[in-house]
């Protein structure tokens, strides 16, 4: 998953998509670094990969659309956080605190969102974050505006959807410990989902294995999330090691991360991109597969 010199951008050709580097993804990148730290995930351009990538998954029969619009889904990758900004029951769609409900694999948790609310009741499961849930729904509107051929709408919506679902496959979202700070490691989340990614991102291979169907978009959203919350400690260790010795979060402390967590970030960014597409490709079959335009 990792490259270990720039060169192996000459070997497998990088796909150049305006966006990134520019003006406008740093300001929604100094967004992402103001918000508040349960809404931090991974930032601005992890999710621009996420949703490039995606397109790359896609089986012949609608890849054409995808790629036609490309540079629409990356652009817009970053709309739900932005959204933040405006509606305060956003946040909770970008994560859920599975440690908030007992111990793993937190089999005490329903799946079903009423069976849920009934459990623990709406206000503890809002607090604990609805992401699976809202991935689910999100799939359904897509599909939605397939079906009824509404194309700029179902542009918009598959461009947010694969912002919640790279959200499943950022371990620290799926922690009550998001930001480090129940362990004294304040900051975590924007040096893991941001400042990493930014650093590295020339060392990343994205090579997401083909989109495949999702039987059940909820259910694979609550799979994605507890596969991605075993690494949190793994993170969380690694950020103490690599400042070990150090005074601040400097460039050392970044080759140190990078050494350790790496690997973990390429895996979980490519399970996004595959996840992404198959998300895609699921709500145009779940629509009846009905023509896609050219464009």
């Amino acid at each position: 998953m990792l490259m270990r010199s720039p060169e192996g951008c000459r070997q497998r050709p990088c796909k150049q998509i305006s966006g990134f580097g520019s003006p406008r993804l740093a300001l929604v990148t100094a967004l992402f670094l103001a918000m508040p730290g349960a809404a931090l995930a991974w930032g601005p351009a992890a999710h621009r990969f996420v949703n490039n990538y995606a397109v790359d998954t896609l089986p012949p029969e609608i890849r054409y659309f995808f790629e036609a619009n490309r540079q629409f889904l990356v652009e817009h990758a970053n709309d739900p956080t932005q959204w933040m900004q405006k509606d305060p029951y956003e946040g909770k769609r970008h994560y859920m605190y599975l440690d908030k409900y007992g111990t793993f694999p937190y089999l005490n948790l329903p799946h079903d969102f009423n069976q849920a609310k009934t459990r623990f009741g709406l206000r503890r499961i809002n607090r604990n974050g609805l992401l699976p849930w809202h991935v689910g729904e999100y799939s359904l509107r897509l599909t939605n505006a397939l079906k009824a051929q509404k194309w700029e709408e179902a542009k918009l919506a598959a461009a947010a959807l694969g912002h919640y679902v790279a959200d499943t496959r950022e371990p620290l979202h799926t922690s009550s410990n998001y930001d480090g700070q129940l362990t004294d490691q304040k900051g975590l989340a924007a040096r893991f989902g941001a400042a990493l990614i930014d650093r590295f991102q020339g060392f990343l291979i994205f090579r997401p294995p083909p989109a495949t169907k999702i039987d059940d978009p909820t259910e694979y959203a609550f799979d994605a999330v507890l596969e991605s919350h075993t690494w949190v400690y793994q993170i969380i260790l690694a950020d103490r090691r690599a400042v070990e010795g150090l005074h601040d979060y400097n460039e050392d402390y970044f080759d140190r991360f990078y050494a350790i967590i790496g690997p973990i970030a390429a895996r979980e960014l490519n399970h996004a991109a595959h996840d992404t597409g198959s998300y895609w490709y699921t709500a145009w079959l779940n629509a009846g597969k009905p023509p896609l335009p050219g464009r």
